[in-house]
């Protein structure tokens, strides 16, 4: 019911914008093509977390873009899930690539299966909805209307609490999150024989996106394990030494490790996008 009155207010009352703060409109065009002309790109937060998805990413977490996730995720401000779900269309395209040009064009390819990384309970009640589940459910859409078979599969819960991350660094925040997440019963089986992909509104430390991760590629033995993808050995991201320095340098590995590579079953491995991230995580 608190939704459906946000809604009914935004429509019917002025508002400011809610990335720049200048009336009437809550998105002006300015801080709307800050969204629809972002170009997605692949982010890692420093240091990366083990077991982290490759992430795209539509713009970086400054200004604007900042203020208008914070508006509508903590002020019920429902009128942008729109555009900021479009945007997150943009980094599920950008993550898949050549794959959702052959999707539209009709082949085989399962279809693209939205998982939101689930906030915690609290954080639900307080603010009156769901705001990744909102753009998912958007993204979904807008996928759809470009050819892209899509839908949305909210198949993680939290098994345990957690506290809230703020001011958490990278490692409490792993800590925190660790072994939290879980496939609720009977959702695998909705996950198989589709292009999984993993959508939160923000990466910092990776810290959620890999646990959300960990606890779908944890449904080994169900009907979706098929469908994932075994590495073999160890992966770049879980064994290089990241350093400081230019981003062009820290990206280097050592000791010859092996870049990852998925060997497919049927499907392909877990992918995750988001809206914004920190700026220097761009690559």
């Amino acid at each position: 019911m608190r939704g459906w009155l946000r809604d009914l207010s935004d429509l019917a009352l002025p508002a400011e914008c809610g990335g720049c703060g200048s009336p009437p409109a809550v998105l002006c065009a300015r801080c709307r093509a800050l969204l629809e002309r972002a170009a997605p790109r692949r982010v890692r937060p420093v240091p990366e977390p083990p077991g982290l998805p490759v992430v795209h990413a539509a713009a970086p977490y400054a200004q604007e873009v900042r203020a208008l996730l914070l508006a509508h995720k903590e002020r019920g401000a429902l009128a942008l899930t729109g555009a900021l779900g479009a945007a997150l269309a943009g980094a599920v395209r950008a993550g898949l690539g050549a794959e959702t040009g052959r999707m539209a064009a009709g082949s085989r390819a399962g279809p693209v299966i939205l998982v939101p990384v689930p906030s915690a309970r609290w954080a639900v009640r307080r603010r009156g909805h769901d705001p990744v589940r909102r753009m998912a459910l958007v993204a979904a859409g807008r996928l759809r209307q470009a050819g892209v078979p899509a839908r949305v599969a909210a198949v993680l819960r939290q098994r345990r609490p957690v506290v809230d991350q703020a001011g958490l660094d990278a490692r409490r925040r792993r800590e925190n999150l660790a072994g939290a997440l879980e496939v609720r019963a009977g959702g695998a089986h909705l996950l198989a024989g589709g292009q999984v992909v993993l959508v939160d509104d923000l990466i910092t430390t990776g810290a959620s996106l890999a646990e959300a991760a960990r606890a779908l590629r944890a449904t080994a033995g169900t009907r979706w394990e098929r469908d994932m993808p075994v590495y073999r050995g160890a992966t770049r991201e879980g064994r290089e030494e990241r350093q400081t320095g230019p981003r062009s340098q820290r990206g280097k590995s050592v000791h010859g490790a092996p870049e990852k590579t998925p060997v497919n079953i049927t499907g392909s491995a877990v992918r995750a996008a988001v809206i914004a991230a920190p700026r220097d995580s761009f690559e």
